[in-house]
């Protein structure tokens, strides 16, 4: 019995020091990666054994996401202005595709209505005037709620040739922790950021760094024209140890800014499922880290990857508040949209600071609602005040607003209740014939630190929706679909073939293909609700 028990012991000492040696090894290598940057390519680190295999199920349940409550109608009344951050973002649509293609439940959070809409794009005409950007309204009855009526206001951002668009100094800030060790992340995060580099010219720029339990700069800021030495970096990426996020990023912008390109775009492009477990990981702290950043005039584009500890709560505040953009790319082609085609708008800021101010003329306007945008609402005074962030328009964007509208003399369940006012009147009928709203428009230049102001009035209209454009019918279908996926209180049709018609109606010109991948979507979502 004592002969066993000590062979045993021998056994559990023997393991532990094998063991210790793996995890010796496993530190050395990320010493070397901080260490010899150049060097550090060569380095392979060994992957810890997968907790679930590939073909196991998935658990969603620890994925992330940040807590809407939907706008609520307010009285013209009382409060006639309404002003938001403009948002190019349009994660929510293709994490919202995952969930739907793969029989699982929408989160209700997971869907930011703007996002769905400006996934798509629209036939807006280019600014014929000096700002970088044109301003397109449609107002149109509300398919839900028969009595509304709904107001698109489209910006179509100036479209500008690869020739002439400045060089750029891009740092690709990858995430090789543990949790990236899946089929559709890390790898498909390789491929994806391969589609970028075939965009990218000889006077380009392109350095690389890596995160895991550690930081290091793998690739040293190199010239784009320096294809294989790139594409051997991307190559010996493998997956494996905890995430240091925060120091992640505190060293992507570190070699960005010692490569600035003045007058240039200068960019860090960050590759993650967002789930940063040690060093500055809280929201709040990667809030503080992040708005820090933006001062050095680098910008900032999220890309987020993979399922089950997908955290979005954490990928939209770091671009929400790094001037940047958020893409949730489920799969290549998806990362050839967003980083082939959409390119040019997705890396090259013509406009950032983007604010929206909108004036209801209570004339015509009893109660408002901005459906989405949820989380860019500004306060008023915020509008004027230059040291206020607000989303980023690159060369080519379209963004879509949709507010919709009570009229006056119209009763509707959904109207607030009027706050009598003793001391505030409003002037619902003198001076402004048929103004149904004025509405303003700040931004800056992409190296400016002062705002630009322009305003564009509204006129009242009576057209029905059977006469809108297909633009307004299609995004108006796209809205329908996230207000039934958020499961809204505010709307009292929920009938999906009702949304299907519209989509179908306003499917047009679909020389892409997205606008048909989103009926099929819709229908997909519907056999489910049987």
């Amino acid at each position: 019995m004592k002969k066993i028990s000590l062979i045993i012991v021998a056994i559990a000492i023997l393991t532990s020091c094998q063991k210790k040696k793996e995890e010796d090894a496993y530190a050395a290598s990320m010493d070397m990666i901080m260490e010899s940057p150049v060097m550090a390519k060569e380095v392979k680190i060994e992957n810890p054994p997968n907790e679930t295999e590939n073909n196991e199920e998935i658990d969603t349940s620890d994925e992330e996401y940040a807590s809407l409550i939907e706008n609520p109608f307010e009285l013209t009344k009382n409060q006639p202005v309404s002003t938001f951050s403009i948002d190019v973002d349009n994660a929510s649509y293709s994490n919202i595709r995952r969930m739907i293609n793969e029989g699982r439940t929408v989160d209700k959070n997971a869907v930011r209505i703007e996002e769905m809409v400006n996934y798509f794009k629209y036939d807006y005409p280019q600014p014929q005037n000096n700002h970088p950007f044109s301003i397109n309204t449609e107002y149109s009855d509300s398919p839900w709620n028969p009595k509304h009526k709904l107001l698109k206001i489209g910006l179509q951002g100036k479209s500008v040739s690869m020739n002439n668009l400045p060089p750029s100094n891009i740092v690709f800030l990858i995430d090789t922790s543990g949790s990236m060790d899946q089929d559709n992340k890390l790898p498909l995060l390789k491929e994806s950021l391969k589609v970028l580099l075939n965009q990218l010219r000889p006077k380009d720029k392109v350095g690389i760094v890596v995160y895991a339990g550690s930081a290091g700069v793998i690739l040293p800021s190199t010239s784009a024209s320096e294809k294989s030495e790139i594409l051997e970096a991307f190559d010996q990426l493998t997956a494996g140890g905890s995430t240091a996020g925060g120091e992640g990023i505190e060293l992507a912008y570190k070699l960005a800014k010692e490569n600035f390109i003045k007058g240039g775009n200068n960019r860090v492009v960050l590759a993650t499922d967002g789930d940063f477990n040690v060093g500055t990981s809280s929201v709040a702290n990667l809030e503080t880290l992040i708005e820090e950043k933006r001062k050095t005039g680098i910008f900032l584009t999220c890309l987020g990857y993979g399922m089950g500890n997908y955290k979005d709560d954490k990928m939209e505040t770091l671009a929400d508040k790094g001037n940047g953009n958020y893409a949730y790319i489920d799969n290549l082609q998806e990362a050839n949209k967003f980083l082939g085609k959409e390119f040019a708008g997705n890396i090259y800021t013509i406009a950032k600071d983007v604010k929206v101010q909108i004036e209801f003329n209570p004339k015509y306007v009893q109660s408002y609602r901005l459906i989405g945008y949820e989380n860019r609402k500004l306060r008023n005074e915020d509008f004027t005040d230059d040291r206020v962030d607000a989303g980023e328009l690159g060369s080519g964007h379209t963004v879509t607003a949709l507010y919709e509208i009570i009229p006056t003399d119209t009763r509707s369940e959904f109207l607030p209740k009027e706050t009598k006012l003793k001391y505030s009147s409003n002037n619902t009928s003198k001076g402004f014939g048929d103004d149904l709203a004025t509405v303003k428009f700040r931004y800056k230049k992409p190296d400016g630190d002062k705002s630009i102001e322009f305003i564009q009035e509204i006129k009242n209209s009576n057209s029905g929706i059977e006469s809108a454009s297909p633009d307004f019918k299609f995004a108006t279908s796209v809205a329908w679909f996230g207000l039934v996926l958020r499961d809204s209180k505010l709307i009292k049709n929920k009938n999906l073939s009702a949304v299907e018609n519209l989509a179908k109606e306003g499917k047009n010109n679909d020389s892409d293909g997205y606008r048909s991948e989103f009926i099929k979507l819709l229908q997909s979502y519907k056999a489910t609700q049987k």
